[in-house]
């Protein structure tokens, strides 16, 4: 689910989980596990973007994430270890953005205030996309696996 939305809300869990009985615990469990799963994510970013600057790149149009890059292996062992999953290119567009926004924000010295990430979470948590419905099924991963 996190190469379509990574910030799903309480509602959205319990569609995509239907064989789950919620309580507050397991509904706070799951939106922490996403949480982590964000850190993740902009940890690398920042961590790539970082790299960038010292390779000194100086337009961040040349930044993109594709399938064959360093930074979607990174994260696609640690979203998708098994590769069950084919990673939507959706995904490899908004990666793109996220990296171009960090890269961005570190050459122009934001990095100096303490919430200087915000805004940049702002515009990613509005990019996330529509889960596709073979999400809903209990049998998801057979049937993801037999397509």
């Amino acid at each position: 689910m996190f190469f379509f939305t990574r910030y799903p809300s309480s509602t959205l869990l319990k569609t995509y989980f239907p064989d789950v009985q919620f309580n507050r615990c397991i509904t706070s469990q799951l939106i922490k596990w996403f949480s982590n799963f964000r850190e993740f994510y902009y940890i690398q970013m920042e961590k790539f973007a970082r790299q960038a600057i010292l390779e000194e790149v100086t337009d961040s149009k040349h930044l993109m994430v594709s399938r064959d890059s360093e930074l979607f292996r990174a994260l696609n062992m640690h979203y998708n270890k098994g590769n069950d999953f084919e990673v939507p290119d959706r995904f490899l567009e908004v990666a793109s953005m996220t990296l171009r926004e960090f890269f961005s924000a570190v050459r122009a010295g934001k990095d100096s205030d303490p919430s200087w990430k915000k805004p940049i979470y702002k515009i990613i948590s509005k990019l996330d996309s529509d889960i596709p419905d073979v999400f809903k099924s209990s049998r998801c991963l057979q049937e993801l696996l037999q397509s």
